[in-house]
């Protein structure tokens, strides 16, 4: 079955075709980090030869801020519905991982500044790109399968279960506790980084909503960054903690 049944005609921007490939080029330097000893300086795996640094939650903030500025610009909400679900869709993630940032979660480590910097210059870029892509797809034929029913409904458990894992984490540390335990309680039964999973859910029902090129290669490009830092999580909890039990896998129950 030909691409467009699923996608918007890919080769109608030569920008975005190019963009696309670039973007999953310089991802895929990202994702080879992690798998061999080089993650992304933050959280666990900051240290203190990392500077400039900034405070986790501060570059968090920064990590969000850009992107989720963007979506309060006034956009085409009206060109289309599709248009107005991915703003709205990006609009609440955004929101959510700000409020996350400033109310749920519990920092203890920082992150380097230039890391800060390309993850928010990352996030701006996605979010911009994703909204032009859709406003070029208006001249274009719509997909012959409709995937937004299918994609509201990976969005909705994908940020659902993100949010519940993030809430079991957060409740790891109490007062000033500034130490790192093994995670408990929902698929941390399983996997170490059950929110990773649920984050990729969410982020293909986002391309399931999109059905364009550039944004169904950032969402793979992104999955695979995150069962890279899955891989090197479960690595550090093994080498951290004696007691860290081996039938954990990193994000795919009983697989990986």
């Amino acid at each position: 079955m030909a691409a467009t049944a699923f996608l918007f005609s890919p080769f109608s921007s030569l920008f975005l075709l190019s963009l696309s490939s670039l973007t999953f080029l310089s991802i895929l330097l990202l994702v080879s980090g992690e798998f061999l000893g080089h993650p992304l300086r933050y959280s666990k795996f900051w240290t203190p030869n990392s500077k400039p640094h900034l405070p986790s939650r501060s570059a968090m903030l920064l990590c969000y801020l850009p992107a989720f500025s963007l979506f309060l610009v006034p956009h085409h909400f009206l060109l289309s519905s599709r248009i107005f679900l991915i703003i709205s869709l990006l609009l609440f993630h955004f929101f959510k991982r700000i409020s996350e940032v400033l109310f749920v979660h519990k920092y203890s480590n920082k992150m380097a500044l230039t890391d800060a910097i390309m993850t928010s210059l990352s996030y701006l870029l996605f979010s911009g790109t994703t909204i032009y892509a859709q406003i070029v797809a208006l001249d274009l034929a719509e997909p012959e399968i409709d995937l937004k029913a299918a994609g509201l409904a990976m969005y909705g458990i994908g940020i659902t279960g993100n949010f519940y894992h993030h809430v079991l984490l957060s409740r790891l540390r109490s007062g000033g506790d500034r130490e790192y335990k093994i995670p408990k309680g929902g698929l941390f039964k399983v996997i170490v980084c059950p929110h990773y999973l649920f984050e990729i859910v969410e982020f293909l029902g986002i391309a399931f909503v999109s059905q364009t090129l550039f944004v169904v290669v950032f969402v793979v490009g992104s999955a695979l960054f995150l069962i890279g830092r899955s891989y090197a999580t479960r690595k550090w909890y093994l080498s951290k903690f004696e007691d860290f039990p081996s039938h954990i896998k990193a994000i795919l129950p009983f697989v990986f």
